[in-house]
């Protein structure tokens, strides 16, 4: 039974694991950021609909 590189492969492994879940955590700060940038862009979009509705609404009755 050769197992001679066992004990390296699974310190790659577990770095590799490790490096993985420190990518996916967010630190709070930068949480609130991506949120508040994302809340910024749904309130644009929302502006530009309602400015769109009502120029919709005058030509459907117009027909």
């Amino acid at each position: 039974m050769a197992r001679g590189n066992q004990r390296e492969k699974a310190r790659e492994k577990n770095l590799k694991k490790q490096t993985k879940q420190t990518k996916k955590k967010e630190d709070g700060t930068a949480f609130k950021k991506r949120a508040e940038s994302d809340a910024e862009i749904m309130r644009q979009k929302q502006q530009k609909a309602l400015e769109k509705k009502p120029t919709e609404t005058v030509q459907e009755d117009n027909k």
